[in-house]
């Protein structure tokens, strides 16, 4: 057995939550209140927090950050800032994790990442894309969300644009276009994506087929949006470059994959899931759900040799 396939195995326990209790989230302020809640005379859930406001929460965050000297393996190189004050601490991820305990408290800009053009060129075509807003008078949008239903729901019917059967996907209303707030036209692009690259797992997590489930589960399609924006997040995608541990990591993985935001979105979505089923999780614990996906990712994206998405421990979840 070769030292990477002993490693996959050896953190794939991490997957279900079952050792999410042990990891110190200090460091992670994230959501403050449930992100599903309900509705007065709506038998569907609603997002609780607009995702702007979750992103002006995640702006506040302050502490303690990372930086990190990278291992080799992967033939990508990344630069910091050379006059950051580092100090070593005590636990080794990829090559070595150093906390970095900025001195204005600013949660930002603290690591400067070396980009080559390519890179550059990914990076900002795909910022290029989180800024596009759903828009349901787009032609362009009004299509994708029929593509999405003929991807989901084969051989059936195609409803109109506002109809109740749209809540059997998960949206909250009879008109999924009002769902998408700040999420944009990328959260249906990755629903789409996942549909089409790995159909076996999207239609198990839509009709909710693994495991012993709740009866009150998370809305797939809303939980989607939300997913999607948790990644933007934690990759620190929105502006300039990444300044993050897990978003300096992101560019050197576009270095090898234009899709590798669609493809870890795929696996992000697939480990919510187990965890949810890991953790008995209800309805209203969804916020704590997407909390320790978030963690889990990160780590998975701190070892070592992860050299792209498909060396994620969590990709063998996956189902094409």
């Amino acid at each position: 057995m070769s030292a990477r396939t002993l490693r996959r195995r050896l953190h794939h326990g991490d997957v279900d939550g079952k050792r999410e209790e042990h990891f110190d989230s200090s460091g992670y302020d994230g959501l403050s209140e449930p992100l599903l809640g309900t509705r007065e005379h709506d038998d569907m859930p609603t997002v609780g927090l607009t995702i702007e406001d979750i992103w002006n929460a995640e702006q506040r965050r302050e502490g303690i950050h990372w930086t990190l000297i990278l291992s080799v393996d992967c033939g990508v190189g990344t630069m910091v800032r050379p006059e950051a004050n580092i100090v070593l601490g005590s636990k080794s991820l990829i090559g070595r994790l150093l906390p970095f305990v900025g001195q204005s408290g600013s949660s930002r800009n603290l690591l400067h990442p070396y980009l080559s053009p390519l890179q550059e060129e990914r990076l900002r075509n795909l910022q290029q894309r989180l800024g596009v807003p759903f828009d349901g008078s787009q032609v362009e949008h009004q299509d994708a969300l029929k593509q999405l239903w003929g991807l989901a729901y084969p051989g059936r019917e195609l409803p109109s644009l506002k109809s109740e059967l749209w809540k059997e996907m998960g949206w909250q209303g009879s008109d999924p276009s009002t769902d998408f707030r700040g999420g944009g036209f990328i959260s249906l692009e990755n629903l789409i994506f996942f549909a089409k690259k790995y159909p076996d797992s999207f239609q198990r997590l839509l009709h909710k087929k693994d495991g012993n489930r709740v009866e009150w589960e998370y809305p797939f399609a809303v939980a989607g949006i939300n997913i999607s924006f948790m990644l933007v997040q934690m990759l620190d995608l929105q502006t300039g470059k990444p300044s993050t541990l897990a978003g300096i990591k992101f560019v050197e993985l576009l270095a090898g994959d234009e899709m590798a935001f669609d493809n870890l979105y795929c696996v992000a979505f697939q480990m919510m899931d187990a965890q949810w089923l890991a953790k008995r999780a209800s309805y209203m614990e969804f916020n704590d759900v997407l909390k320790s996906t978030r963690m889990q990712l990160e780590r998975e994206l701190a070892l070592e040799d992860v050299c792209s998405v498909k060396d994620l421990p969590a990709y063998n979840l996956l189902r094409g």
